[in-house]
């Protein structure tokens, strides 16, 4: 009986502070909706109530008369672009250093580590100067690239782990049927790692649909912002318009998309940390 009060209380002192804590997450987003949803009105004489009627319009200003409709797609772009590019880069490499073990594949991996404690902020002038002598500014394809590229090595710390745990048996089998490295490779490895792959391609999506300051740096027309940019300006100028509920609805709708991808791969992303944290 004291055992099983005294599991009861433990557990009760682990979820409070775990409930606290998720209602202190979620308060701001589940606002942040209402107000989406309230004209400008409401907002200033209620924030903390919920809207009488459902103001559609604030989604339709939001979508037409402050370009989110070009911004949103951009994002799209670098964002879809990115996470591809950096798999292109990143799973091969992964392979190489991980399966192959050629001389000094230790001391790659350790300078890609190594690269992770760098902070980006000091690449962003000397990147300045490179895309302008390229021709490459407000590109966002450049910016896919540069994206793509500052993840790579997060997505091979990532990728190792998954690869070192399959057995090397496959491999050998494999090649004794007469299959090729790169026909390993894509047949056989990359299969086996669906969960890291799903889990890195995820975080990076995210990461890539958030970033703010090298879309403000290298896109430099309004033709191609990126959404975080939009929405930066939006909340400028909200502060003079007070178009607060454009402004809402613009923020749900950069939020929407990261949220319903998390609630699909939500399993596989713990999975694949789950895994990538157990093996290597």
């Amino acid at each position: 009986m004291n055992s099983a009060l005294g599991k009861f209380f433990i557990g009760v002192a682990v979820r409070i502070p775990l409930i606290l804590w998720s209602l202190f997450v979620l308060y701001p987003l589940i606002w942040m909706f209402i107000g989406a949803f309230k004209s400008n009105g409401e907002i200033f004489a209620s924030p903390w109530s919920i809207p009488e009627s459902l103001h559609w319009s604030n989604f339709a200003t939001a979508w037409t008369k402050y370009n989110i409709q070009t911004s949103f797609m951009n994002s799209l772009f670098v964002t879809l672009v990115g996470t591809l590019l950096c798999l292109v880069f990143a799973i091969p490499t992964s392979y190489a250093i991980e399966r192959v073990k050629f001389r000094g594949s230790a001391v790659l991996f350790n300078v890609y580590l190594a690269s992770m404690m760098i902070p980006m902020v000091l690449g962003w002038i000397p990147l300045f100067f490179i895309l302008l002598h390229l021709n490459m500014l407000n590109n966002v394809w450049a910016l896919s690239l540069i994206y793509a590229v500052t993840q790579i090595p997060f997505s091979i710390f990532i990728l190792t782990s998954f690869m070192g745990s399959i057995p090397k048996e496959l491999e050998e089998a494999a090649a004794i049927d007469g299959m090729s490295q790169y026909g390993v490779l894509l047949k056989i490895i990359t299969p086996l790692t669906a969960n890291g792959i799903i889990t890195v391609s995820i975080m990076n999506s995210v990461t890539f649909w958030n970033e703010y300051f090298m879309a403000l740096i290298f896109l430099q027309t309004k033709e191609k912002q990126t959404l975080g940019v939009t929405m930066d300006l939006m909340n400028q100028e909200a502060q003079y318009t007070n178009d607060w509920g454009a402004l809402f609805a613009g923020l749900s709708i950069s939020v929407i998309p990261v949220i319903i991808i998390y609630a699909i791969f939500q399993r596989r992303i713990m999975k694949g940390l789950t895994e990538g944290a157990s093996k290597g």
